[in-house]
Formats: C-alpha cells, structure tokens, sequence
C-alpha cells in the first residue's frame, strides 16, 4: 500500500506518532484503501481560541484553549476537557484520535474529539476557573451541542467545571441543555455509576482476559500503579473479586504488602489526608520503578502514559497487562511485551468504561429519565464484556495483539460507516 510510514518508533513518545504507529498497523493488516486512510487519519476539525480572562488580581490574562474534532462519521463527536500546563495540540489531536477508536471499540454512537485550555488550575482560585471555563465555553459556542460535540471532563476539571460549561451553554441558547455535557453533578443530571466507571470497566476486562488464560481470581495476585479515581476504583472492584492487590502507589511513593493491602482502608487514608498516600501503614515503602516489575499475575498501569518503556518491559514478570490510563505502553515496550507473551488489553478497550456510562449519561439526558446504579452496572458491563470478546476473536483470527486487534475492530466500524455515509 502507497500510504506513508508513521515516523519510527522512539520511547517517550509524540503521542499522536504513538497513535499513528498502532493506526498504521492496523490499517496495513486490514488492506485499508489509502483513500480511507488519509480520511481516518487526519481530524474533521480544530478549533484554537485565545481567551482574555480576569484574574483575581485584575489583571487580563490570555489563555489559549484548544478542540479537535477527530471525527463524526459514527454520531456526534465526544472527549474531556483537560486543563493543564502541559496541552498542546498535538496531545489534543491524539487523544481525540483516541477517543474515535474507544467509541468504536465499545460500540456506540460518537466521533471522537478533545479538548484543553493551557494553564495550571493548581495555581488558580475557584472564580479564576470558572471565569475560564465560562470564556472557553463562549468560544465553544458554535462546535458544541448534544447532537454535534459534547463535552466531559479530563485531566485538571471536573463536575464542577462541567456544570459551569452546561450552565454557559445554556444561557447562550436560552434554554436548559443537559445533554450538551457529560460527568456533571448528580442534581444536574449526572449519571449513578459515572465516578466508578472506568476503574469498573478495566475490572471487568481484567476479569474477562482472566477466564481466557485461566487464571483463577482467587489464586491471583496484583498491582495497580496509579491510586487516582480509576486505580483506586479498579484495586477496590478488583479485591472484591478475589484477587490480592500487593501493590498500589501514587505522587508519594509505592507501597508493597506481600499478604495483599485494604483497598478500602487505602482509599479512606487517601481520603483523609488529602488525595495522598503518605504515611499509609498498611504496606511498606517500595521504589515506584519496582512496583511494575514485581512477580504478580496482573498488572494495572492507572497512571500516566509512557511508563512501561524498552528499558523495564524487559523486566515484567505480570502475565496479564490491563492499561487502565491511556497510553501507558510505548511502541517499543510492545513488541518486547508480545515477544515475552504476555497478554495486554490494551487502553482503547479497558479504560472505555468511563466513555460508555458518558454515553448513558446522555441517553438519560435525552430521555429525560433517570436509571438506577444497578441498570448503569449492568448495561456497561455487559458492553464492555462484548467488546472484550470481540477483540479477542479479531486476535485470535489474525495472530495479532490486543492491542492491533483492538484498533481492527474500530478502524472496520469507523470505515465500513464512512463507506456507507459517502465522501464529496
């Protein structure tokens, strides 16, 4: 095929390189025309705005926020909103990539998009963030809506900016729009089951890629690596099912407890001390780099991307690999991985719990009906579990990763719909 080679792989990846590389694999395997390839490859839209904001001090200050619209040939496009130092738009452009192959994999009716504002909210008042928020919101005016682009937060924002950008929205069109923004507060049609979402769906992945390689929950032992919401919510979901979280660590340190550690009693000193795991006695201190070398059967990277790198993979003793963070693994790091034989879902397909119970959060919007906790569970469960069975067929069929499997299944969705759409 005539299409261009992604650039070669490096180790602390360009993150939209990381994505193109896995893209162009993919793509190659499944005979893609380069037509379609050029479409998929490049994002529908990007939007950059500057944003004059009053800050506390009364000085004007210009931030500049970013929204790229990756693609909507399944349905409206949908990805978070991050605020932090370190957004550019070539991050922004691979995360919305992704978001196109998450909906995808999992099935349901979105493009893919992102968003983000370069600034530190650390270092920002609550009224400096909503100002913010409310400004980046009236930029928006025109790429969001709940039948084009909808929102939700990320990295750096959270319920509480999301009700902000409803609330703009809204006094922009004169009416209530709930379903212009998803992962909002619970009394403004937030959905039950959003804050456990994505931990819950890497545990039923990790439960599902368990049973096909017959590893018995209650024999099995575990590290997460990353304590934030999704860690936390994965070791929790994960203990209840039987299996023996040895490891868990964050920003203070990594924490080791060869007879397991109380997920429970973590997250509640988690809880008191401020979001750190500081001086937790349930577990003795370890450094982090150990913590993702350790002999356990499953390892839980929840935290950053690019941990698992050439120069530790070769040191990963785990048999079974969930990525609950997006792109933890690197493209070197991979090949070492499926060369030692172990067994990786990878993050499009083990983190999209969190997109899912999103998309349900805008079902119940639109219908103007609240559902239980239970229905949420068990209807994202059950997606979730689909998509796993799906690409692990696709992987079997073509002797290929996870991971490319993974991105097969979404590549064809997305493609076979644009056939059907039609170009110009």
């Amino acid at each position: 095929m005539a299409y261009l080679e992604p650039a070669p792989l490096k180790d602390k990846e360009n993150p939209f390189e990381a994505m193109m590389t896995r893209f162009h694999m993919a793509s190659q395997i499944l005979g893609l025309e380069e037509e379609i390839y050029n479409v998929l490859k490049n994002p529908a839209r990007q939007v950059i705005v500057s944003l004059p904001v009053t800050m506390d001090d009364g000085a004007i200050r210009v931030f500049e926020g970013y929204r790229v619209i990756h693609s909507t040939i399944l349905g409206p496009s949908k990805g978070g909103i991050r605020f932090d130092p370190n957004v550019n738009l070539d991050e922004v452009k691979a995360l919305a990539a992704w978001m196109t192959w998450k909906c995808a994999v999992v099935d349901i009716p979105y493009g893919g998009a992102k968003g983000g504002v370069n600034c530190n909210p650390r270092e920002m008042s609550a009224g400096e963030i909503e100002r913010l928020m409310r400004a980046y919101t009236q930029a928006m005016a025109d790429v969001f809506g709940p039948d084009q682009d909808i929102p939700a937060p990320d990295m750096g924002t959270g319920p509480r900016e999301m009700a902000w950008l409803m609330d703009q929205y809204s006094r922009n069109k004169g009416m209530t729009t709930h379903a212009v923004v998803t992962g909002k507060p619970l009394v403004m049609g937030g959905s039950l089951g959003r804050t456990e979402a994505t931990g819950r769906g890497v545990m039923v992945s990790a439960m599902a890629a368990m049973e096909k390689l017959k590893i018995n929950p209650y024999k099995a032992t575990c590290a997460v690596q990353g304590f934030g919401n999704v860690g936390s919510w994965a070791a929790r979901l994960l203990s209840e099912r039987g299996l023996l979280v040895q490891a868990i660590n964050d920003l203070s340190g990594a924490y080791y407890n060869e007879s397991g550690i109380d997920i429970d009693k973590a997250i509640q000193f988690r809880d008191q001390k401020n979001g750190s795991l500081e001086g937790f006695d349930g577990a003795e201190k370890i450094n982090q780099d150990d913590l993702l070398t350790l002999p356990v059967d499953v390892l839980v990277p929840a935290a950053t991307e690019d941990v698992i790198t050439s120069s530790n993979a070769l040191n990963i003793k785990a048999k079974l690999i969930v990525e609950g963070a997006n792109g933890p693994t690197s493209s070197r790091a991979d090949k070492i991985i499926n060369e030692k034989g172990i067994v990786v879902v990878p993050d499009i397909l083990a983190n999209a719990g969190g997109v899912t119970v999103s998309y349900f959060e805008w079902v119940q919007n639109r219908l103007g009906y609240k559902w239980t906790a239970d229905r949420v569970n068990r209807r994202s469960d059950r997606i979730m579990k689909d998509a796993f069975i799906n690409v692990y067929k696709t992987s079997q069929e073509y002797n290929v990763p996870m991971r490319i499997a993974a991105y097969m299944v979404a590549i064809d969705k997305v493609s076979k719909t644009y056939k059907y759409r039609g170009g110009y």
